[in-house]
């Protein structure tokens, strides 16, 4: 009886050990999980994404090094920054039979892209290139000033009793501010929301073109460079499209700006251009409840009514939307990343529900087809 409850104590203790060991391996996997992040900011900042299609769709570790010009020394580290990357799906990785000591993206065997470093991919042709590059997106995302420092002193901006953001914490002001007096910042933001624009609009049009169907005028709110109006007006050339943002970022706009696109400079919580239907593309994430609701009445004054084909139309996140563990968590980390730099949230249905309400629009319709993102339309 004595050795019975000895083995059990001791399968108990084993037990133990074992969930310690998992417990303790989980911890340093999610304290140094950063580090995937680091290294894809690397990847895009050396271009190495460019590179692979350049050499014929796949290369060896050493033409990739050559490629880069990088430094005889740094050779050993850019296959370690490329086994992280091949681990993590961003790249792939195909061994070569002799270099079976190099398994997991090592030294030997070629890399390739996958869906993901496609849309990396700025130059030629392919399902990531040109116009659906994600660049811009993910070297705004690596900024130290814009999104890594305010995020790396969460917790000094969580114990801090004053009413700021993150990014307020760090820099003086807000973003806007910022990027108004910083123009390579404010170029940065920029570039980011017209290639994510351009990237999200095209996946729209083409997944969901319905939502356009009977509009004949639409203002894009907020609307940047103009990237996602024009995707508009090209794809329905019937609509008129005008983009409403601030005179800062209207006068960086060059005159040839390409598409029959019209640019307004103004303040959407003053007031927005009539139209048949506004667009605001990840736009009402950035702002409070409050704000929110103050924009959205801006919008009701500009739109005619349902009948008459009245409608709001907006491309955001909607958190809880997907049943995709990855979507689910991505939407998470934007709700994180936009609470340190923006007053703002993503929301779920329910927090939608009321600021619309609040607003005085009495329907909305969520269409839950780009990703993690969703298309909602909201009618008077």
């Amino acid at each position: 009886m004595a050795m019975q409850q000895k083995q059990q104590d001791g399968g108990h203790a084993k037990l133990a050990q074992e969930q310690l060991l998992q417990a303790s391996t989980e911890l340093m996997h999610h304290s140094l999980g950063y580090l995937n992040s680091m290294a894809l900011g690397c990847a895009a900042k050396l271009g190495v994404a460019d590179a692979i299609p350049r050499a014929g769709g796949r290369t060896s570790l050493d033409d990739l090094h050559a490629a880069l010009s990088l430094g005889p020394s740094k050779l050993p580290y850019l296959r370690r920054v490329m086994r992280v990357l091949v681990a993590s799906g961003v790249f792939a990785h195909e061994q070569e039979a002799a270099d079976v000591d190099n398994a997991g993206g090592g030294g030997g065997g070629y890399y390739s892209l996958t869906p993901v470093s496609s849309l990396l991919v700025t130059t030629g042709a392919g399902a990531g290139a040109s116009c659906r590059s994600l660049l811009p997106l993910v070297l705004l995302h690596h900024s130290p000033a814009l999104c890594v420092t305010p995020a790396t002193g969460m917790a000094e901006w969580l114990k801090s009793g004053k009413e700021e953001t993150a990014f307020e914490m760090t820099h003086g002001a807000g973003l806007w501010s910022v990027c108004s007096r910083t123009p390579e910042l404010g170029e940065l933001f920029n570039d980011a929301m017209a290639a994510d624009s351009t990237f999200i609009m095209d996946l729209a049009i083409r997944g969901a073109g319905q939502v356009f169907d009977k509009i004949t005028s639409l203002v894009d709110v907020a609307g940047g460079t103009g990237a996602a109006a024009r995707a508009v007006a090209i794809a329905f050339p019937h609509i008129k499209c005008t983009v409403l943002d601030l005179p800062h970022v209207i006068g960086s706009i060059p005159t040839d700006h390409g598409g029959d696109v019209q640019f307004v400079a103004g303040d959407m919580m003053d007031c927005i251009p009539q139209a048949d239907a506004l667009l605001l593309k990840f736009v009402l994430h950035d702002w409070s409840d409050v704000d929110c609701v103050k924009i959205l009445k801006q919008c009701k004054e500009a739109i005619p009514s349902r009948e008459a084909g009245g409608k709001v139309i907006i491309i955001d996140v909607v958190v809880g939307s997907s049943s995709q563990a990855t979507s689910q968590g991505t939407q998470l980390l934007f709700d994180l990343i936009v609470s340190t730099m923006l007053p703002g949230m993503e929301r779920n249905e329910k927090e939608w529900c009321k600021i619309f309400k609040e607003a005085g629009f009495t329907e909305y319709k969520i269409s839950p087809v780009l990703g993690f993102r969703s298309i909602i339309e909201v009618f008077p």
